[in-house]
């Protein structure tokens, strides 16, 4: 590392660490250096968290999920469902429906979205297995749960269009004014998609 004269094994540890999303070059060698000064409360135990991670964790062949079972555990729950399923972006969007609680069917994760800019196609993404388990499997609604850029909502009218031939209902998540937001601190896109979206109160 420039300007730092420390052992390789340090070095290595904040490379590696400064390749996670959302730490530069300074937090890595913070982080490095927490972990440098509490090796049993902390290095240890992550060391062999990521390792056992690295072993047990896998991708569901259903829906595309995480999980240390193959399929995933929402995949197999009896009690979800099998009706609706949420189509999401990634992992992390699917990991924020189930904190919200707001959804108890299943899902299927894309792996990202289409974009001319980046060169992601659509045989890039998940979209032929979804396609496939819409037509196939006891699903009588899609719901596009996708970010509200232009590059989600191309994906999402993308879907839409292929997912005519599917005896489905497909519906997407109303854009709009958050719980507890001021309309003054919001931008002009999400105003307008929420007067679009307005219901009878």
């Amino acid at each position: 590392m420039s300007g730092l004269n420390v052992s390789p094994e340090i070095e290595r540890l904040i490379a590696l660490l400064a390749k996670l999303p959302g730490l530069g070059p300074r937090s890595a060698r913070r982080a490095a250096l927490d972990l440098l000064k509490k090796p049993n409360a902390l290095m240890r135990p992550l060391a062999l968290a990521l390792g056992e991670a690295a072993d047990r964790i896998s991708t569901c062949q259903i829906c595309g999920n995480v999980d240390a079972q193959n399929p995933c555990h929402i995949c197999t729950a009896p009690g979800r469902d099998i009706t609706t399923l949420c189509v999401v972006q990634d992992v992390a969007d699917l990991w924020a429906m189930e904190r919200a609680g707001a959804f108890r069917g299943r899902y299927h994760i894309l792996g990202g979205t289409l974009s001319a800019l980046d060169g992601i196609r659509p045989e890039d993404l998940n979209i032929a297995s979804l396609i496939d388990r819409a037509s196939h499997e006891d699903v009588k609604e899609v719901i596009l749960a996708m970010n509200a850029t232009v590059d989600g909502q191309t994906t999402a009218h993308y879907i839409t269009d292929h997912l005519a031939k599917a005896n489905v209902q497909v519906s997407r998540l109303a854009h709009g004014v958050p719980v507890g937001g001021e309309l003054d601190y919001l931008d002009d896109g999400t105003i307008s998609a929420a007067m679009k979206s307005r219901r009878p109160f």
